[in-house]
């Protein structure tokens, strides 16, 4: 059993420490947010955060995240998600859907922490991020609306 704390509860994982968080987040707990997109840590499907950092959970082995709090996209919150979320419905950014947990998450982890991102601090935030619909530029103008509407 491994004790990990995931959207501030602590739980108990049966699995072995090697088991990549996002296969014990999703198979052994349930939480299917969070997708499986390659594996490799390259298109950001799988995007949580611990301690409030993004991270690729398809590389990052279970027993490797000791005490961080792990917050996926059924638990993240707070006025800085609640603003990325309802801004990304309004402009109706996604369109398969797919990618946008890993997106959200990304985004909510910049805003926290750059409150008035430019075009470059966006790219590079969203880079680790792919979106087989190519819907980028609609991702970039929601992150600035969602900056707009924090400042405000």
């Amino acid at each position: 059993m491994i004790k990990v704390n995931i959207n501030g509860v602590d739980r108990e994982v049966d699995a072995e420490a090697d088991m990549p968080l996002l296969w014990a987040i999703r198979d052994v707990l349930g939480m299917t947010g969070i997708k499986f997109g390659c594996g490799l840590a390259q298109c950001g499907a799988c995007t949580v955060h611990l301690d409030g950092q993004p991270v690729r959970s398809c590389q990052t082995a279970l027993g490797d995240v000791g005490t961080a709090k792990i917050t996926t996209i059924e638990g993240v919150g707070g006025k800085v998600a609640e603003t990325v979320q309802a801004v990304w419905a309004e402009l109706d950014v996604p369109q398969c859907g797919y990618c946008q947990s890993g997106q959200i998450m990304s985004a909510v982890a910049l805003l926290s922490q750059n409150k008035k991102p430019g075009d470059g601090d966006i790219d590079s935030a969203m880079s680790g991020n792919l979106c087989r619909c190519a819907t980028y530029a609609r991702i970039r103008s929601a992150v600035h609306e969602a900056a707009r509407r924090l400042e405000a």
